[in-house]
């Protein structure tokens, strides 16, 4: 029974599994000569070597023949440079008979003079080989099973691709290379243990098979294509950090001796694993087929390393969180380093530095996606202005990092002191964690650093230990542990010279409500680093995308109050959601709508298209506090707000609450603003001390723009002497039909009739509206004023307040017209008319709300309909007073009041104007 697989060549020395374990071998196991494959050709013989030294001859018969042979191949040039391209497929892209067939069609149809292709292993190969050793190791039986399995997958896919010689050569390596590996496995099930060099080789036979099977799929459409066991040529230096160095003089040398005796213009090589200067088979660890791409591409000397995966290239963040994320078309070998680094599914940092002393660009491309042209990597001369006309972002991507913990090492008695970090990263280092991060005040009072959560333990206790004299004598005061962290990276090398990148992601961060936990940034710039909670870390990566991208303002909003006015703002917002979309790159997603009784959630944005039928057939029993959390629970969308629809006060009391947890609030609702002075003044404080946006234009002026107005002239430096108007489009339309003959009550009826009043005309008759605005707009003035200060002129007769009903206050209402068919008449006698209006006197510091007669001249005279009519005077409009008037009243602008100020919040967070 021959123990050694024959996909090794003898040249190579076995690991040892263990002393023991080598004894066992040498009590069960006979070994029988090496058989050589016909790809992989055998040069010489080298010792098994282990701790108890086991050497055995490895027996050749060669004919004179042979060696004339051997001499005229080695005279065969390595051709090295520009004629040479190096392709790379990951095991999901052979991980099928037909995505085999596939990558053969690219490689035969790829117009370069020489091609190098480094394959994995088949999809789920190597953890499958991986899983056979552990249990051996764990002496579970089922790895024969196992092993079966991975047999049976290579078997079948031979039996589909190949056929004839083809196929019987492969099939009798493959059964060999089981008969082995069985042996072996059994070997390691008896000793319960494997070295890691051992584990090496038996994974390697992944790559082995797949290279195998690429290069006999490449023959059979008629080109000459030879197979490189890699172990062959790549020689490696472990250490101690579970990396290898590669040894490129004496793989340079070895790779010069296997072409002149297997030249060929198309070359199929084993990914991931190589040798030790002592021919042990070992692997490239981490992203190794990637590794081997590379390393041969700076042998060769090659034009070009293309990475073939499955996504269309690098993108500016993951998809998965951004959805908004873009493919870059190029990135510098430094973006790349520091973008893999922190995470990015770029490549591994070690894969790049071999092309980069030779300036090899590497290419990442799609191979389900051949239109995608994929992201180059390579050096940043020549491609700033990649993008035509539009302005490239200083930041290239965003990367993160999850479960990470900060630890922080604090102490006066740290200032000045030489040595003190050392003695920190020495402990750190002891205990073999691996710092993420480090951040350190130019104070030299404190360290921070980050290292993985689950290695934080160890190291604090080392710290502990460490520094327990300091601490117990006072010069150092803390070392303090704070879990779950992530880290945020901003890449790009354009940021080192761009002014303000850094302020623009912190005021990013800033915005979306981030509290950053630590900052650290090297001095070529290429990076900015933070440290935030891990709650907050997508909705952080999410909101400085948005900014540096110009991808879509994502906004998650509730709507609270789907009646007659929120119900109007839905439909609007349905109309013009894609216009936003694609001018604009705003993103508005309801993610609920609640009334009184019942309320619609979803996870990714409601339907507004038939959001009224979702809300019958799917609404749930309304709960305000499980709506907030909802809305503003989704980590995927950086900005919240709650959009209140209501003139409920209730609803209104929780806006400092919405404020203080970083939710943006948008109302019509004048309760807020009216309520009690000192909710007021708490409630406005907030405001000002957050980024957190609170918008209410829709109080006052329905649609037109009265508050901003306002704040825009007290911004700028304008005193406001007073503020004078027609707040009520209901009392606007009544007093400019209340005209001739016509009596107050029929005016009132007809203004109900036509939806210009409340249900109960009363809520609008006795002024109380208007008195909330007039007591807003003096807020806003500076004054502080509650609304019972301000006195008001109800037009509700005293006997009918307390009438029953609407019905029966408007069959009443007529015994009561006399009285203001004599105001009317005496108005008319002297050329004027009646207008109900609100005055903010804010020299005087007050506000009236009351019936005043204007001459039939003035512009409060002149309106028409349900027109609203504001006259600011101030001391740059003392003489002529700056007016704004429109509609007053109606769900249409109302509603367009909202949307108005929704639109505003978008640009402040970032929308582009």
């Amino acid at each position: 029974m021959a123990f050694f697989p024959s996909s090794l060549s003898p040249s190579y020395s076995l690991p040892n599994l263990s002393s023991k374990s080598n004894k066992i071998f040498t009590k069960i196991h006979p070994f029988s000569f090496l058989q050589r494959h016909p790809i992989f050709r055998p040069r010489s013989s080298l010792p098994f070597q282990g701790r108890e030294s086991l050497n055995f001859n490895l027996l050749a018969s060669v004919t004179t023949a042979d060696v004339l042979l051997d001499e005229a191949v080695q005279e065969v040039q390595l051709p090295k440079g520009d004629t040479w391209s190096i392709h790379k497929f990951g095991g999901t892209c052979v991980g099928t008979s037909e995505r085999i067939r596939n990558v053969a069609n690219i490689v035969v149809k790829d117009e370069s003079e020489r091609k190098l292709v480094v394959v994995s292993a088949m999809s789920k190969v190597t953890d499958m080989m991986y899983d056979l050793i552990h249990k051996a190791e764990a002496r579970d039986d089922s790895y024969i099973i196992s092993l079966d399995a991975v047999l049976e997958k290579h078997k079948s896919t031979a039996t589909d691709l190949l056929e004839g010689d083809d196929l019987a050569n492969f099939l009798a390596r493959l059964h060999q290379d089981i008969n082995n590996l069985k042996a072996m496995l059994r070997a390691i099930y008896i000793a319960g243990h494997a070295t890691e060099s051992f584990s090496d080789f038996v994974v390697g036979h992944g790559e082995l098979w797949s290279a195998q099977l690429l290069s006999a799929v490449v023959r059979k459409s008629g080109l000459g294509c030879t197979c490189m066991d890699t172990r062959e040529v790549l020689v490696v230096n472990p250490t101690s950090t579970n990396q290898v160095d590669p040894d490129y003089v004496e793989s340079s040398r070895r790779l010069k001796k296997w072409y002149s005796e297997n030249s060929s213009d198309i070359i199929v090589a084993t990914g991931f694993i190589a040798s030790t200067p002592q021919n042990i088979p070992t692997t490239l660890k981490r992203d190794g087929s990637d590794f081997s791409a590379a390393i041969m591409g700076a042998l060769f000397k090659a034009c070009q390393v293309t990475i073939w995966t499955d996504v269309d290239g690098v993108y500016s963040a993951d998809p998965r969180k951004v959805s908004e994320a873009v493919i870059l078309k190029k990135l510098s070998y430094q973006e790349a380093w520091e973008m893999s680094y922190f995470g990015a599914n770029v490549l591994h940092p070690r894969t790049i530095i071999p092309v980069m002393k030779y300036d090899i660009p590497i290419v990442i491309r799609n191979i389900f996606n051949l239109s995608a042209p994929g992201t180059m990597i390579c050096r940043p001369d020549g491609f700033e202005n990649e993008d035509g006309d539009r302005v490239e972002s200083p930041v290239k991507g965003f990367a993160t990092i999850d479960n990470l913990a900060l630890v922080n090492v604090e102490g006066t008695g740290m200032a000045g002191v030489p040595g003190t970090a050392s003695a920190i990263f020495g402990a750190v280092r002891d205990v073999g964690a691996n710092v993420i991060m480090i951040s350190q005040a130019s104070s030299e009072h404190s360290v921070c650093f980050a290292v993985p959560e689950k290695e934080v333990k160890a190291v604090s206790a080392a710290l502990e230990s460490r520094f327990r004299q300091a601490l117990d004598a006072g010069r150092l005061s803390q070392i303090a542990v704070i879990p779950n962290c992530s880290i945020l990276a901003a890449v790009g090398q354009k940021m080192a010279s761009t002014p303000g990148v850094s302020a623009t992601l912190f005021d990013a961060l800033a915005k979306a409500n981030i509290n950053i936990r630590a900052i650290a940034q090297g001095c070529s710039e290429y990076n900015v680093t933070v440290v935030v909670k891990r709650e907050d870390c997508i909705k952080a990566l999410r909101a400085v995308h948005s900014r540096f991208y110009l991808s879509r303002t994502t906004i998650a909003m509730g709507i609270i109050g789907p009646g007659l006015i929120g119900g109007t703002l839905l439909d609007q917002l349905r109309d013009q959601a894609a216009v936003l979309k694609e001018k604009f790159n705003i993103d508005l997603r309801v993610m609920g709508i609640t009334g009184s009784k019942a309320m619609l959630l979803s996870d990714t944005g409601i339907d507004l298209s038939i959001w009224r039928d979702l809300q019958k057939e799917q609404g749930e029993k309304a709960d305000m506090q499980k709506f907030v959390q909802h809305v503003h629970g989704n980590h995927f969308i950086p900005n919240t707000a709650i959009v209140d629809c209501t003139a409920d006060s209730h609803v209104a009391s929780h806006y400092h609450d919405w404020l203080r947890r970083g939710i943006h609030v948008i109302t019509p609702n004048k309760k807020a603003n009216s309520g009690p002075l000192e909710q007021y003044l708490k409630l406005r404080t907030l405001q000002r001390q957050s980024y957190t946006h609170y918008f209410y234009e829709g109080t006052v002026g329905a649609g037109l723009p009265i508050i901003s107005t306002l704040q825009g002239l007290l911004e700028t430096g304008d005193k406001i002497l007073r503020i004078e108007g027609i707040f009520s489009g209901t009392l606007s339309y009544i007093f400019n039909n209340f005209v001739g003959a016509r009596t107050f009550s029929d005016v009132v009826k007809e203004a109900k009739v036509a939806g210009y009043t409340e249900p109960d005309p009363r809520d609008d008759l006795s002024g109380t509206d208007v008195a909330r605005k007039v007591i807003i707009l003096a807020r806003e003035s500076g004054l502080k004023l509650e609304l019972a200060d301000i006195p008001v002129q109800s037009l509700v007769p005293e006997p009918l307040k307390d009438s029953a009903s609407a019905e029966e206050f408007m069959e009443k209402l007529p015994q009561y017209d006399q009285d203001l068919a004599k105001q009317r008449q005496e108005a008319e006698a002297t050329g004027e008319v009646l207008r109900y209006v609100g005055v903010v006197d804010v020299v005087n510091k007050k506000g009236t709300v009351e019936l005043r007669r204007y001459k039939k001249e003035h512009p409060f005279a002149q309106l028409s309909g349900s027109d609203n009519i504001i006259a600011f005077s101030t001391q740059r409009y003392e003489k002529q007073p700056l007016i704004v008037r429109g509609p007053g009243a109606g769900a249409e602008v109302t509603a367009g009041g909202v949307f108005s100020d929704i639109l505003r919040l978008a640009s402040y967070l970032g929308a582009p104007s």
